[in-house]
Parts: C-alpha cells; structure tokens; sequence
C-alpha cells in the first residue's frame, strides 16, 4: 500500500484540534438544520427544487474539490509539471459550459431525478438499469477513494489509527447526510469551498516564497527537469517524449473532449447539484458559476506540487521515501504554523467530506429512485422510499469503507480516478450524446452502447496496455487512449444496432432530443431582470474566453 511518509507527522496542538472540532461542530449544526426542510423524498434527493444559482454553483465546485482533487493534483503538478493545467482549462471548463447551455435544459426539463432515468425516457428499461447499477458501482469506488485518501493524510499527519480515521470521518458524512439529504451536503459543500480556499492559499503563498518566488520556482524545475516540465505543450508532438507521456491529440480527444465532458455532463455527482436548483435559470447558470473559480483553483494546487518538486527533487522516485501524493502535506508540515496547520488540515478534511458526500448523496440517490424503486419494490408510498433513502445512505458509507484500500495499488490517486472516468463516464456520455442529438438512435442502442464502450475502455486498459501489447508510457496516457476507444466502440455499436433496431416514436422523443421541446421545458422567467449575470449564454462564454486568457502564458 502507498501509505503518506511516516516522516510526515504534523506538529499540530490544541489550538489546531480546536479549529478541527469547531468546524465538525458546525458541520452537523448544518445537518440538523437542514432536517426541517426534508419532508418529502425530492427534499431529500433534490432538495425539493428550490436552491439558488449561487448555492448549487458553489457546491457544484466544491463537490468536485475533494480530497482526491487536491492531493491528486498536486500530486499531479509534483509529477508532470505545468501540465497539470489541461486538466482545468481544457478538461473541465469546455465541458461545464456546454452542461450548462446545451444539456441541462434537457435534464431539468424532463423533471428527472437523475442521470439514468434520462436514459430511462430516451432509450428503454434495459438501458436504464445498467446505467444505475454502473453508475451506483462507480460512486462507491470513488466515495472510496477520498475515504482512503483521507485515512492516509489522518494517520500520517495527527497519528491518529487508520481505523479511528475512516470511523470518525464516515461517521460525519453519514450523519449529516441521512439527517438533512442533499440540502445539508450542498450548504455543507458551501462552507467547505470557503475552507479549502483558506487552507490552500496560505499553502501556495508560503510556498512560493520558500523557493524564491515564481521566478525562483521555474528557474530550478527548469534546471532539474527541462523546459518542458514548465510548458502545457513541451514535446507533445506525435511521437515526442514529455512528462505526462501523452501527445496533444491524445491530450485534446482522450481529456479535453472525452474524458472531461464524459466526468462533467453525466457524472451524477455534480449534476445533482444543478438539478436542485430552483428553476431551469438557476439550473444552467450552477455549472457557469462553477466554472469561474474552477479556472483558478488549478493555481492553489498546481504551484504547491511544485514547489514540491523542488524542496525534493527526488520525490515519487525509488530514491526517495515520499511519493507525489505526499506533496501538499510536506509543504504543510515544512511551513505552517499552528493555528494556520489547523486551518489547513480541517481544509483536508473538508475536502474528503465533500468529495465523498457527493459521490454518497448521488449514490442514494440512484439506488433509491432508479434501482429499489423501479425494480425491486414498486409502488409504495413516499415515505418508505425517504426512510429507504436513509438506509442506502448508511449502507453506501459501509461500502465506501469497503472499497477504500482499491486505491491502494496507485501512487498518484488521481490516476485511479481517471481510470474508472475512463471506465464509467465515458460511455455513458457517448450514449447521452448521441441519444440528445440523433433522433434514430434507437431504444436497443443505448443498452449496447453502454456494453460495448465499457468493456473497450477495460480491455485497452487492463490488456492492450497492462500487458505491454501497445507501449504507452504513462497510466495517464493509458486513460486517455482508453477514454478513445471507450467512446468510438460504443459510438460504433450504437449505429450499428440502431440500423437493425427500432427506433423510439417520434412522439415520445419530445424534450428529449435536441431542437425538440416539451411543456416541462417552458419556463416564465421567474428573475425578474435581464442582468448579465442572469443569462446563462454570456456567463458560459465568459468563462471560456477568462479560461483562454489564463491559458496564454502556457500555450508557447
């Protein structure tokens, strides 16, 4: 197992363990709180509809910052350097601006609950379940991987046992979940947003000046590393060796286009937020918000992986004790001081909780709504499916814990979550994409769609390049082939079975297929101005255009 260093343990005292209880305290205040809004089943999946654009686009974010992001990334920027920024600028950014414009009039509209059920209504039954049940396995794996990394941190940074960790931690996220639902997780998420930001920028600032500044800090990767180490696109012509082990048309296809809008336009975890949101407005508008401090979060955890990488030029490699996921607690013990080392561990811990309360929020969710009662116990009143939805939440922390150590065999975590992106996401968006835009795809296609992208994106993984059939340098680069082939060999099957195949009635695609509308998807306006920061479409391109300007310095 990739524990952190043992050499790692942090010098926290009571003022740090303070900060750490006042922040749990508020945390379930914030459950308890949210307990008197919950009266029905959509309060508890969806909040009832009724959050604002601001609330659900900062836990839109937040969601996604969890403890796998910030380790992983730095972990990330400590290995492949500037590199790192593709992951925002061309990875996330392009994506959630084309949820926010194209695809969630689509989803809010058809009043779904979820993802799945979107396939439920534009495909069939078969499409549906294997969705749910893909969907439902993979929230887990990665509710289990921010459980894992955040035992790790715990245990190596307070000395705390691993099992005391996990508990503890599990413990939080399960009570303040099954009390309050989704409404206590997204003001939760909130708060989190706030707290991450004032653990990571003091981490960066102290950072930067330890190694000289900015011009110290390139001055020295520079001389360790090369050139390219510092450039997005050093040596990423076809065929050129760079640190990430992937060439730009890889880069642009397998993250930029496949993997990112794969993770961000059907990944459950973050679309719940802006279906509980309180009008189709608000609910374009949560990714779009989102997208503004997503430009800039790549700055706090980018720069301390390397800084990382200079205080230990060896670090991650066979001559050194630590591996990259150990970048943002070196930096941690190496220059806070208490009170601020408080700050940034329950920063840490905010991170775990929020990454792993969307993944459990979303989980409940699926299983509940388009599992148990589609499937298994049909019909029942509203209550028993509000009281089942505390119980899957319960069992879905259990899991959690279950699937924790999976993680263990990736010395950069976030490796392993582009693995299961690549494995789960990616033909789920090859589905969807093709289902919203192509009014022949038929009913059949989508079930074997699913089959056929899936199980490509396993076999180039675990085959092609696990056993050294092609040779890919990187597991990086590994995912980005995978999320190729995942996508092409479930966009292949889908034509092919859908020119044997019948389609869905014309009639029923209503809503459900672009340049079609149905009753839901009217909406008076309910703002009642036209500001700018209401329209949906400026706010999309603006964060584009603020996301190509950040990308000029690192384009050369």
């Amino acid at each position: 197992m990739h524990y952190l260093a043992d050499g790692l343990r942090l010098p926290t005292n009571g003022l740090d363990y303070t900060i750490l209880a006042i922040y749990f305290a508020v945390v379930l205040g914030i459950g308890f709180a949210a307990r008197a809004s919950v009266k029905t089943s959509l309060d508890f999946f969806l909040s009832g509809r009724s959050l604002p654009a601001w609330v659900t686009g900062l836990a839109f974010v937040a969601a996604n910052l969890g403890a796998t992001e910030i380790l992983g990334m730095a972990a990330t920027g400590a290995q492949y350097g500037v590199a790192v920024v593709h992951w925002y600028w061309i990875g996330a950014i392009p994506a959630m601006v084309f949820l926010g414009l194209v695809m969630m009039p689509f989803y809010y509209g058809s009043k779904v609950r979820s993802v799945p059920e979107f396939l439920l209504q534009r495909f069939d039954r078969s499409a549906h379940l294997l969705s749910s049940v893909l969907f439902a396995f993979a929230a887990i794996l990665i509710a289990g991987v921010n459980l894992y990394a955040l035992s790790i941190v715990v245990e190596a940074l307070l000395g705390w046992p691993q099992w005391v960790a996990i508990v503890v931690a599990g413990f939080f996220v399960l009570a303040y979940i099954t009390v309050g639902g989704l409404s206590s997780a997204i003001y939760n998420e909130v708060l989190q947003f706030f707290v991450i930001l004032a653990a990571l920028i003091p981490l960066t600032i102290l950072g930067l000046k330890r190694v000289g500044g900015w011009d110290g800090l390139t001055g020295s990767l520079e001389r360790q590393h090369g050139s390219d180490f510092l450039s997005a696109w050093g040596g990423t012509g076809i065929g050129d060796a760079n640190p990430l082990g992937a060439n730009w048309l890889t880069i642009v296809l397998g993250l930029g286009f496949v993997l990112s809008f794969g993770y961000w336009t059907t990944n459950f975890a973050e679309v719940q937020r802006a279906l509980s949101a309180k009008n189709l407005s608000a609910a374009q508008r949560t990714p779009l918000i989102a997208a503004f401090p997503k430009i800039f979060i790549v700055f706090v955890v980018m720069i301390p992986g390397l800084v990382a990488a200079v205080l230990v030029p060896k670090i991650g490699t066979a001559g050194s004790d630590l591996t990259y996921n150990d970048a943002i607690p070196l930096l941690m013990q190496e220059l806070l001081p208490n009170g601020v080392l408080g700050i940034a561990v329950t920063g840490l811990l905010a991170a775990f909780m929020a990454g792993m309360a969307a993944n459990v929020s979303s989980f409940n969710t699926v299983f509940t709504a388009d599992i148990w009662a589609k499937y298994v116990v049909k019909d029942r009143d509203d209550t028993y499916y509000l009281r089942f939805g505390r119980l899957i939440t319960a069992i879905g922390v259990i899991a959690s814990i279950g699937t924790a150590f999976l993680a263990a065999s990736f010395s950069n975590i976030m490796g392993y979550l582009q693995t299961l992106f690549s494995f789960f996401n990616v033909p789920m968006f090859v589905v969807f994409i093709i289902g919203m835009f192509w009014k022949r795809a038929s009913m059949k296609s989508g079930f074997w769609g699913l089959i056929a992208g899936t199980g490509a994106a396993m076999v180039n993984y675990f085959v092609i390049y696990k056993q050294g059939v092609v040779d890919i340098p990187t597991d990086q680069g590994a995912n980005f082939v995978s999320a190729i082939v995942g996508f092409v060999a479930g966009a292949v099957v889908m034509v092919v079975v859908t020119l044997f195949t019948a389609p869905k009635p014309e009639s029923e695609l209503a809503g459900l297929v672009y340049g079609t509308r149905s009753p839901g998807m009217e909406e008076a306006p309910s703002e009642g101005d036209d500001a700018w920061y209401r329209r949906p479409a400026l706010l999309g391109w603006g964060a584009i255009a603020l996301a190509a300007a950040c990308y000029i310095p690192y384009s050369f």
